[in-house]
């Protein structure tokens, strides 16, 4: 029996959304399949995805209502996104619902989706879940025009999950909506938004490249995608010399100007919700996305700063200081053991986390431990950058490379299943020993293991010494959402 026919005959739970959602996930051999074809994203992916809204019943039109603040880039536009979003709802007296679209998510899926900072609610998720997937098994398309459309069937995962998140900020009458890229920009799910309030491009680097392209001319061409028509778009002052040329080339195509960000010094006297030196260029173009929204929704006249030494408004101040984002620069005191944790996944992602740690690490006389995976990108590549900018003279007392596997019964949490790993690598550990290998051969030490959960990760780190730890985590932001998970196991505990 098909899973949407089961679905029709059963009360419907969260849990069944998360089952129904899981089923939606590319497995590991199509996602390699498309890789070795070359096949990247297309003018196909945006109609596709617009004709899916057309059957749970919009139109693009109808989400210029959300006042969309639209962000790409490759490192840092999550936490652009997330100020933003924290500055936006200072001013909740003009906008009571800001909404908030991100990925990948920590603990649990409904993080994705967020009103005034908090997940929605495992009901509401349930209830506009279903919503949709009603919607798409009672409604068809032209099979000439979307041959793979047929009666019944669903876009993927992510696809899903916007179209959920447009579907949710409609119903829930949100003011403004804060929108993070999923891959990319112009074929980007996401980028159906036909009239956002402003744009926004954190700093540029090289990832995804089996879907981009393989230089920064390509990706940064990806990602100005997202500008549109007269729609003032921002940028940070330190992008790639040919990736800014680029993205101006692109803003000019839209006729819109480009405008590039700098660094407020006034953010050198605060204390930003997010850690690390390099979250200052994040927030400053978090500050301008925000007040060109503010100022083109008519709730504050200020101009929209661009000089270093401009003054910001207080609650521009506060809503930085109040951001939250798990992951990213955090943290977590447990008992005398210290975390450090941040799921870097690109080199210049693990080269900002790394310094930030190691400027904690210099201060610090605690034993260290690094706990690591990335599963899907070129981990080795990765690992050097990361003993490359600690520098030799941060030396860990144990390395440990885990999966991403949750438990110790080789289970994972359901909101955290990945189908888009190879399950065969991962019960080998082969990903892991090669890790090992790489790490002895980069320092010299044998003082490296591997474990098959991140539950025992965390249970052979707690039983390592009866000094205070530092523990660095970093790799992967899968990685650090089942690491949190299991924290709040043993908290409840």
């Amino acid at each position: 029996m098909k899973l949407s026919s089961t679905l029709k005959m059963v009360s419907r739970t969260y849990d069944d959304a998360i089952n129904a959602l899981n089923s939606l996930q590319s497995n590991y051999a199509n996602i390699m399949a498309i890789r070795e074809a070359g096949i990247r994203k297309n003018e196909m992916s945006i109609l596709e995805m617009k004709e899916w809204v057309r059957r749970i019943g919009y139109t693009p039109t109808d989400f210029n209502k959300l006042n969309v603040v639209h962000i790409t880039g490759t490192k840092g536009k999550g936490s652009t996104a997330a100020f933003t979003s924290s500055i936006l709802q200072k001013y909740h007296e003009k906008l009571p619902k800001v909404g908030l679209y991100t990925s990948p998510h920590l603990r649990t899926v409904r993080e994705r989706i967020r009103i005034n900072g908090e997940p929605i609610s495992e009901d509401k998720f349930t209830k506009y879940f279903f919503d949709i997937w009603n919607r798409l098994d009672s409604t068809s398309s032209s099979l000439e025009k979307f041959p793979h459309m047929v009666l019944g069937s669903k876009p993927g995962y992510f696809k899903y999950l916007t179209l959920l998140s447009f579907h949710t900020f409609m119903q829930e009458g949100c003011d403004s909506c804060v929108y993070e890229v999923g891959i990319g920009g112009e074929y980007d799910s996401t980028n159906i938004i036909e009239k956002p309030i402003s744009c926004g491009v954190s700093l540029l680097g090289i990832d995804h490249t089996y879907l981009l392209g393989d230089t920064i001319n390509e990706i940064a061409w990806n990602k100005g995608g997202i500008f549109k028509n007269g729609i003032p778009a921002f940028t940070v002052c330190d992008q790639p010399p040919k990736g800014l040329e680029i993205l101006k080339q692109r803003a000019s195509e839209r006729n819109t100007d480009l405008k590039e960000v700098p660094v407020f010094e006034e953010l050198n006297h605060i204390p930003l919700g997010i850690a690390g030196e390099f979250q200052k260029s994040n927030a400053s173009l978090a500050v301008c996305l925000a007040v060109q929204t503010l100022k083109s929704l008519n709730i504050i006249n200020d101009k929209v700063p661009l000089h270093k030494e401009s003054r910001l408004p207080a609650k521009i101040i506060e809503g930085l200081k109040d951001t939250n984002w798990e992951g990213r620069c955090q943290t977590i005191k447990k008992g005398r053991n210290t975390w450090y944790i941040d799921g870097a996944h690109t080199i210049d992602s693990i080269s900002a986390a790394s310094r930030w740690y190691r400027s904690i690490a210099l201060k610090s006389k605690n034993k260290q431990i690094l706990l690591f995976n990335q599963q899907t990108r070129d981990a080795s590549k990765l690992l050097e950058n990361l003993r490359y900018t600690l520098g030799e003279d941060i030396d860990f007392d144990l390395a440990i490379f885990s999966t991403n596997v949750t438990w110790e019964s080789g289970s994972y949490s359901a909101d955290l299943v990945s189908m888009n790993t190879s399950k065969e690598e991962v019960e080998n550990l082969s990903v892991q020993q090669a890790l090992v290998n790489e790490w002895k051969k980069l320092t010299g030490s044998n003082r490296a293991i591997v474990t098959s959960s991140i539950e025992t990760a965390v249970k052979k780190i707690e039983t390592f010494s009866e000094e205070p730890l530092d523990i660095y985590v970093t790799g992967s932001l899968h990685l650090v959402g089942g690491l949190l998970v299991v924290f709040d196991k043993t908290a409840s505990v």
